[in-house]
């Protein structure tokens, strides 16, 4: 796919991540469903919002793409991530058959900004895992980390 697309998707990715700063709805944390070029989803992590701990971005952006498309088989979809998948999204953009994910921010970056990760890559879930998604780190990186300093910056702000 073209860097100027992926950067595209990417860009909705952080527009629902920095939305959601406003709200205190979950975390700095957004994503996007992508599938032959048509965005099928965007969310943002709606953890507090939800009372859910599984209401990740990936998760609710996975969720709404399998209802936009009528089809758990996320086959042919990409997913773009502010930050890396926790082993639960990684699971659930495994198990959703997505093609390739997408992140910005590393899983160190969010656990430096104070979130209870997991210190388990993605790559080490795929290569453990025997997964055929392909993981592509690093885009926007340095604007995806900055979402983590302006969480930080917040007053009312908590992790989880």
């Amino acid at each position: 796919m073209h860097i100027r697309l992926e950067k595209k998707y990417m860009r909705r990715a952080l527009h629902a991540a920095e939305k959601n700063l406003k709200t205190l709805h979950g975390g700095p944390f957004g994503a996007c469903v992508v599938k032959n070029g048509r965005i099928l989803a965007v969310a943002a992590n709606t953890v507090f919002k939800d009372n859910d701990p599984s209401a990740h971005a990936e998760i609710n952006a996975i969720r709404l793409a399998a209802r936009r498309l009528g089809d758990w088989d996320l086959s042919g979809c990409q997913i773009y991530s502010t930050c890396e998948p926790c082993p639960m999204c990684f699971s659930a953009i495994h198990w959703a058959r997505i093609d390739k994910v997408v992140y910005g921010a590393k899983i160190v970056d969010a656990r430096k900004a104070g979130f209870n990760e997991l210190a388990i890559s993605c790559h080490a879930m795929k290569k453990q895992g025997k997964s055929k998604v392909k993981v592509c780190a690093g885009l926007l990186r340095v604007e995806c980390r900055l979402i983590f300093e302006r969480w930080g910056r917040l007053e009312n702000n908590k992790s989880y």
